[in-house]
């Protein structure tokens, strides 16, 4: 069998549309061209990706990738980055003898979706599949500190934190919450990203003020950014 062709010509010609147009946008008559499918054809096949949001049109009415390519792709890499979290965030812990935990922003909130806990001594417990605030905390911070404008604005809203610490967050890449969630505990966080560049997740660690103090970054935001930036680094590997 040729390596470019399946056996199922619907679905090998689609496959084409669809890479022709990772190089960027394209008219139907440069489609036909790219990929030697005939113009009905083509037209007929675009128009169905189109249907299924994997392809959409831009202002000149030129055939580009939907926005269901990234949704699936933003899937597949959530996969990626659970397999790779565990023994990361392990490591985290040990370096640092706090608990650590990988965040995902859902709407509104923030799920933890992966956690290695202290082994022994005071936790701050937050088990996998808890679902936190959006306006407090220092994983919350990291989640809405690179978004658009607007979003942030919106998410500014009833927060415990403010724009100015965002963009604090954003210069040094990283942030500090210090009693903001919750009474007596303090966290440290870093963004994870996805190959596009977009804030994906957060690394975080956490515990009490007592342990980790009123500047917690100063100690541990270190190891929190190398964690973040291995799982980055996993995310864009082939």
């Amino acid at each position: 069998m040729n390596r470019n062709n399946s056996g199922v010509g619907v679905l090998d010609k689609a496959v084409a549309i669809l890479s022709t147009l990772e190089a960027g946008p394209h008219s139907l008559a440069e489609l036909v061209a790219a990929t030697g499918i005939a113009r009905p054809t083509a037209h007929r096949l675009a128009v169905a990706l189109e249907f299924h949001r994997l392809v959409t049109r831009d202002l000149a009415g030129r055939f580009v990738l939907g926005p269901r390519s990234g949704e699936l792709d933003a899937a597949a890499g959530e996969d990626r980055l659970l397999a790779a979290a565990g023994p990361a965030l392990s490591a985290l812990r040990d370096a640092t003898g706090e608990s650590a935990q990988l965040y995902r922003r859902q709407g509104d909130l923030r799920i933890c979706v992966a956690v290695a806990e202290r082994l022994s001594g005071l936790r701050d417990s937050v088990p996998v599949g808890a679902a936190l605030t959006m306006q407090a905390g220092s994983a919350a911070q990291i989640l809405l500190a690179w978004e658009d404008s607007e979003k942030i604005h919106r998410g500014l809203t009833n927060a415990r934190f403010t724009a100015a610490q965002l963009s604090a967050d954003r210069r040094r890449g990283w942030a500090q919450s210090v009693g903001e969630r919750e009474a007596g505990v303090a966290s440290v966080s870093a963004p994870v990203r996805a190959p596009n560049g977009k804030v994906i997740a957060a690394v975080s660690i956490s515990g009490p003020i007592e342990r980790l103090g009123r500047q917690p970054g100063r100690i541990h935001a270190a190891a929190v950014v190398a964690t973040a930036a291995r799982l980055t680094e996993y995310l864009t590997r082939e």
